[in-house]
């Protein structure tokens, strides 16, 4: 009945085996009909995307000249990249200033801008216009024109003149005036006036400034004006006691009064030498003959009289400075009209103490 066999004791079954058959040479052809490289392709992208998000989550920016793009634009770029020197600062979008001096530092930048000062001298007995030109370097016309001195005046001990910086002549723009017509009426240079006096643009100029014309010339002839000599120095002009300080530290006086009221303390080169008083530097002169006091400093005081402090190796106060009595102002030397190291020292308008 079920088709089994006798004489066993066991019976046996038989089934259908062809569908097997025919589903696994299906899974033969589509095997071979596939590419191989596509489920290799397939399975490596799998494993791509399976460690992908795992290095994503631990992976730094870290770009640097080994991995960074090759052509990768620069932004910004500087047409004109600089190529070393001092710095260089555009003033007014028309003229290059350097930071820094011929002598590359700012100090000499400083002093170079600060030549122009006016000074004010008291005359002092025995004065002559002559020496006192000589003494600031310009000329004798120059302290004339500047004091509107007349003819066959005198000039007198305790006077005040206007020295200008340079040989030249002052005056104040008047309406109408152009830098070109003041230029040729005095005889001077629009471009010194420009540069002497900071004047960036003719067309700046204006009715009432004060203006100096390097080199100008009124037309006027010079002739000589002078003070009546007094043979003793020192004598006149009250008595400040306990006002002046000695200038030098430990050093004696190695001659008396002489010239115009002023006396010598000898000192090793190079030793300090201090303000007297309290005051403001008027004439503070580091190079040049200077009628004689060499490399020398003026200092003005509050009780209307002034200290000067000649043959000096070195000055390092500045012109409009304030100093305080015992501040260290320069340097022992022999600059000028000087046979040895010393200090001279005048006390003009009183008594010297000393």
């Amino acid at each position: 009945m079920f088709g089994g066999t006798r004489g066993t004791g066991r019976a046996t079954y038989r089934t259908n085996k062809k569908p097997q058959i025919w589903f696994s040479a299906f899974l033969l052809v589509l095997f071979l009909t596939v590419p191989v490289y596509e489920v290799h392709a397939g399975f490596l992208s799998f494993l791509g995307k399976l460690f992908s998000s795992v290095v994503e989550d631990t992976t730094y920016d870290d770009v640097n000249s080994q991995n960074m793009a090759l052509l990768q634009a620069a932004l910004n770029v500087d047409p004109n990249p600089s190529k070393g020197g001092g710095d260089i600062t555009i003033v007014g979008d028309s003229a290059l200033l350097p930071d820094s001096g011929p002598l590359g530092t700012i100090a000499d930048v400083e002093e170079s801008q600060s030549l122009g000062h006016i000074s004010l001298y008291v005359v002092r007995e025995g004065d002559s216009l002559s020496q006192i030109a000589g003494m600031f370097g310009v000329s004798i016309n120059t302290i004339i024109w500047a004091n509107d001195i007349q003819r066959g005046n005198l000039i007198r001990p305790g006077q005040i003149l206007i020295i200008l910086p340079v040989t030249g002549v002052q005056y104040t723009v008047k309406s109408g005036d152009t830098l070109n017509s003041i230029a040729k009426k005095y005889e001077g240079s629009v471009d010194e006036i420009m540069q002497f006096n900071g004047i960036a643009d003719a067309s700046l100029v204006s009715v009432g400034d004060e203006i100096i014309i390097p080199g100008g010339d009124l037309g006027t002839p010079s002739y000589s004006v002078k003070t009546t000599r007094a043979r003793v120095r020192g004598t006149g002009g009250p008595e400040y006691i306990g006002y002046y300080l000695k200038p030098v530290v430990g050093a004696p006086r190695t001659q008396g009064l002489h010239g115009y009221n002023g006396i010598d303390f000898g000192a090793p080169h190079g030793r300090e030498v201090m303000a007297s008083a309290n005051g403001t530097v008027i004439i503070a002169r580091n190079s040049g003959w200077n009628g004689g006091y060499g490399k020398y400093i003026v200092v003005s005081h509050r009780n209307g009289t002034q200290t000067l402090y000649a043959h000096l190796n070195g000055v390092i106060v500045g012109q409009g400075a304030s100093v305080v009595q015992g501040q260290v102002i320069g340097y022992i030397g022999s600059t000028g009209r000087s046979t040895g190291s010393h200090l001279h020292f005048e006390v003009r308008g009183a008594k010297n103490p000393f």
